[in-house]
């Protein structure tokens, strides 16, 4: 059985002991979480001071890391700023004005279930981007759904003579070997794409650059001619993707608080990763150009396309693929259901779809060692990956956890003999101080949100605003409820073999996405 190592799913896709060696790399990030949340609760009995000890150092380890990625966070907003700031198109003129008009942008845009309206939205805010719309193309990637093709045909009908073109593209169901969801449909897209528009261009393939977007994704004013002034720069721009900022923050007055603070929280998150591109992979609404797609292409039986498209360029080229920071955003919807309740619902499940991004870690793991490409990877860059990989998923798991709650285990479970000790005297009072300094992360987290927000609506009061801010008080309960929770029920599982299909969050009276 030759084995297609770029398009591994799952264990089954393989025989043999290879089969076993994947499902054990399936297993391993929830062994490690489950393992440390279990071993903690059962030492809290029977060695409560070695608890004690570990909760102390990982205190500290935490508080490290927060002030780390704080430095980060401010660092990247001021980028951020300043590429805003920065007049991209006169830029380009200047330093490649022989070349940018030759470069075209081919804009996918999957949706499934979305309104007319929702899409409709999306191509306003493309009209509007400052790049000559005679380089712009967009892929419009509906399912086979009742409403897919009359919105197709208002589609082209109203904005088909805004772009150089409107692609149209249908998704059937039930094709052997997919996953019904995003990547399948973008990988069915694209394929109609080459066959049936792309020749009759005559657009040399090196010289479009492919940009995935989610339909509720509306890019800024000089995101695209941004794009164009990073890939032209690149001495190896055909083996780059391109990571703008994604900011949640389309209908960010609407949605509830906790709906609020994941958002911002993930626009946080990206932000840092900008700051370290050696561990930058694509997320979300990303860009790369068209002849790496094509010789990759695009993944269709996983629920993470849009990171698992990076991977699959990373080992297709044996490692010499990475993702470039634009430090510039992209503006997206935060999570927003007809009511509270139901916004609760698909905000975990929304995260319990972003944290199943840990079928990754055995597909990584298995080609970094066992694929063609890992002769061409160096030992000290596959640990590197091995380690930031586990240590991402096993964090996002454990940490609130272990931050709140396992802290106090060795008190209530420790018997009198700890109970006694000087350091059960002050565990609880040096966790406090530590988690106290740490806050000074949450605050500058706080400030910097309050600096993104966009324009407060009319019908909204000041109080509105102050919320906002206050908000951040509630981060404890977010990060465990809507953090630790469905990163544990994601790795959980991978442990008994219980793929998570792809879903689309449920839309809300405001809430696009």
């Amino acid at each position: 059985m030759e084995i297609n190592y770029l398009n591994l799913a799952r264990a089954e896709d393989l025989p043999g002991a290879k089969k076993a060696g994947y499902r054990f790399l399936e297993i391993l990030p929830g062994l490690f979480a489950w393992g440390t949340l279990l071993f903690g609760f059962a030492l809290s009995w029977f060695w409560p001071l070695g608890v004690a000890i570990f909760i102390i150092a990982f205190d500290l380890y935490w508080l490290f890391r927060v002030l780390y990625l704080a430095a980060h966070q401010i660092a990247s907003y001021r980028r951020m700023q300043k590429h805003i700031k920065t007049d991209w198109r006169a830029k380009l003129e200047a330093d490649f004005s022989a070349q940018w008009r030759e470069l075209y942008h081919l804009v996918v845009l999957p949706f499934a279930g979305e309104s007319g309206e929702v899409v409709r939205a999306t191509l306003d805010s493309l009209a509007k981007t400052d790049y000559p719309k005679e380089n712009l193309i967009v892929l419009l990637a509906a399912e086979d759904m009742p409403s897919a093709r009359q919105i197709l045909e208002e589609a082209q009908k109203d904005y088909g003579g805004r772009f150089l073109a409107l692609w149209p593209s249908i998704h059937p169901k039930n094709i052997s070997g997919e996953l019904r969801g995003k990547g399948a449909n973008v990988d069915w897209a694209i394929g109609v794409m080459q066959k049936k528009f792309l020749p009759a261009t005559k657009i040399p393939k090196e010289n479009i650059i492919v940009s995935f977007f989610d339909i509720d994704t509306k890019p800024y004013a000089d995101y695209f001619s941004c794009l164009a002034w990073h890939f032209l720069k690149s001495s190896n721009r055909l083996r780059e993707s391109y990571q703008p900022i994604p900011v949640y923050n389309n209908n960010i007055w609407d949605a509830p608080w906790m709906s609020r603070i994941i958002a911002t929280s993930s626009t946080f998150w990206e932000m840092m990763q900008q700051e370290r591109p050696e561990q930058l992979v694509t997320f979300s609404s990303h860009s790369m150009p068209l002849p790496a797609l094509l010789e990759v292409g695009y993944p269709r039986n996983v629920v993470s396309d849009d990171s698992r498209i990076f991977w699959r360029a990373y080992f297709y080229y044996g490692g010499e693929y990475k993702t470039t920071p634009l430090y510039y955003p992209v503006s997206m919807d935060a999570v927003l259901g007809k009511t509270t309740f139901r916004t609760m619902i698909n905000q975990y499940k929304q995260q319990r779809r972003w944290a199943w991004g840990v079928e990754n870690v055995p597909y990584v793991f298995f080609n970094l060692f066992f694929s063609p490409a890992a002769k061409k990877i160096s030992l000290r860059e596959k640990l590197f990956h091995v380690g930031t990989m586990l240590e991402g998923f096993w964090s996002w798991a454990t940490a609130a956890l272990l931050t709140f709650g396992l802290a106090w285990l060795p008190l209530f479970l420790g018997g009198q003999n700890f109970g006694t000790t000087l350091l059960s005297y002050n565990l609880p009072r040096f966790t406090s101080v530590i988690m106290t300094m740490a806050m000074a992360g949450m605050m500058i987290s706080a400030i910097i949100s309050m600096l993104l927000l966009p324009p407060r609506p009319k019908n909204y009061g000041r109080w509105r605003h102050f919320s906002m801010f206050l908000q951040w008080l509630l981060l404890p309960v977010t990060l465990i409820v809507f953090g630790a929770f469905p990163a544990l029920e994601s790795q959980t599982r991978m442990i008994i073999n219980r793929p998570l299909g792809f879903w689309v969050t449920e839309k809300g009276d405001k809430g696009k996405k």
